[in-house]
């Protein structure tokens, strides 16, 4: 008899996404880790702020994220 497998939630996905009220999915935006010193104020201070994943690929990051 086989063991029944159980949901796991995949770590990396829960550290670099947040799942709103709403249940849509925040995450960071990419392009502010290095190479500052050649972008300006406002470009970096832009970068900061969270920004929504796609329709699309929320559903692929649900299935990741089974107890959220």
């Amino acid at each position: 008899m086989q063991k029944k497998s159980s949901a796991k939630t995949k770590k990396a996905v829960a550290k670099r996404f947040k799942l709103t009220a709403s249940g849509k999915l925040k995450r960071a935006q990419a392009g502010k880790r290095h190479l500052a010193a050649s972008k300006n104020r406002k470009r970096k201070r832009q970068l900061s702020a969270k920004e929504f994943v796609s329709e699309s690929d929320t559903k692929r990051m649900k299935v990741c994220l089974p107890f959220n």
